[in-house]
C-alpha cells in the first residue's frame, strides 16, 4: 500500500520529509512519476488532473493539501464512496485572520490613497479614517476567527451564510437576507466555500446593492468573483476598491486589467498557506484510522461542499 502526492506545480520534497519521518513504512509515489498505481491506497491532492484518480483500484482516501476541497469536489469521476478529508489547522486560521484584519485597516487608514498622493508628492491631511462595518460572507472557523478579531479592535461586524445559526454571538443573516446585510456593511470579506450556489456569487446583481463605495476582500475562492463585474462596479462607485488574493486563473496572466487597476491591491494567493508540519501529522493519523476501520476527523459533506 503507499500514500500518492498529487500536486502539479508544487515542490512535493517537504511533504516526502515530513511524511518519511512520520511514517516511514509508508511507500510514496509523487505524481507524474507514479509506478505502482494497484498499490495505491490513499491520495494527497492540490489540483490533480480530473479524472486520474480512476488509476487507483484501490483507493480508500483522499486529503485535501489544504482546507479548500473544491479542486477535488470538481471531478466528478471520484466514486461517493470514498471518503475525502481535508487539513484545518490553527495556523491557516491565525495567517488568514492576520491577512484579512491587514487589509480591513488597509481600507479603513487608507493606504491606497495616500500611496497615490505619494506618487502626485500631494500632502493631504483630511479625512485620514474612514467609519467600517465589516459584513463576512461565510463564518465557519475563519469567518468567525476573523469576526472575533475585528471585534475586540472595536469594528463592528456582520455575518452571512448559507445556514440557520440561532446561538451566533454577532448580527448574522441569511442567504434569504442578502439584501439587508449588504446595506448594513461599507467592507465585505468574502470566506465563503465554494459550492453551486455560492460560485460566482461575488457580481454585478450582488454589488449593485451594496452601499457606495464599498469595499471588497476576496480570500476565498477565484471563482467567487465575476471579474469583469468587478471592474464595472468600480467603475460605477458601486465598489471603492478591492483587496484580491484568489483568482479565476492562477498565476494571473500578465495581460490581465487586474495588474494596472489601481483600485486594486493583489496578491498571489498567499494569504494562508498550509503548513506541512501542522498538516502531514493529520494526513498520517487519517491513513492509520482507515486501516483499523476507525472514524476519521475533517471528513468533507460532499453535500454542503465542506
Amino acid at each position: 500500500m503507499s500514500l500518492a502526492i498529487i500536486s502539479p506545480g508544487k515542490n512535493p520534497e517537504v511533504w516526502i520529509k515530513e511524511f518519511r519521518a512520520l511514517a516511514p513504512d509508508l511507500d510514496l509515489e509523487v505524481y507524474p512519476e507514479i509506478t505502482q498505481p494497484e498499490k495505491v491506497e490513499y491520495v494527497f491532492l492540490w489540483q490533480h488532473p480530473e479524472g486520474i484518480l480512476s488509476d487507483f483500484p484501490n483507493l480508500k482516501l483522499i486529503s485535501s493539501m489544504g482546507a479548500g476541497v473544491d479542486h477535488i469536489l470538481r471531478d466528478k469521476s471520484i466514486p461517493s464512496s470514498i471518503p475525502i478529508v481535508r487539513i484545518v489547522d490553527e495556523k491557516l486560521t491565525f495567517s488568514m485572520t492576520n491577512y484579512v484584519v491587514m487589509a480591513v485597516l488597509n481600507y479603513h487608514r487608507q493606504t491606497a490613497r495616500y500611496q497615490m498622493n505619494q506618487t502626485k508628492k500631494v500632502w493631504d491631511m483630511s479625512c485620514p479614517e474612514l467609519d467600517v462595518t465589516v459584513g463576512v460572507m461565510g463564518v465557519g472557523a475563519l469567518g468567525k476567527d476573523v469576526m472575533d478579531k475585528l471585534h475586540s479592535m472595536g469594528f463592528p461586524v456582520v455575518g452571512f451564510g448559507f445556514s440557520e445559526k440561532s446561538d451566533f454571538e454577532y448580527p448574522y443573516y441569511t442567504k434569504d437576507k442578502l439584501d439587508e446585510f449588504l446595506k448594513e456593511v461599507n467592507v465585505l470579506v468574502c470566506l465563503l466555500p465554494l459550492t453551486p450556489d455560492t460560485e460566482n456569487i461575488l457580481n454585478s446583481e450582488l454589488f449593485e446593492k451594496c452601499n457606495p463605495n464599498t469595499y471588497l476582500i476576496n480570500v476565498a475562492r477565484g471563482k467567487h468573483l465575476v471579474e469583469d463585474d468587478l471592474i464595472k462596479a468600480l467603475d460605477d462607485g458601486h465598489l471603492s476598491g478591492a483587496m484580491l488574493d484568489v483568482y479565476r486563473e492562477e498565476p494571473l496572466p500578465k495581460d490581465h486589467p487586474f495588474w494596472e487597476n489601481w483600485k486594486i491591491a493583489m496578491t498571489p494567493h498567499i494569504a494562508s498557506v498550509t503548513n506541512p508540519q501542522a498538516a502531514a501529522p493529520q494526513v498520517i493519523e487519517n491513513i492509520k484510522r482507515v486501516r483499523e476501520n476507525r472514524e476519521l476527523v475533517n471528513v468533507v459533506n460532499r453535500t454542503r461542499g465542506y
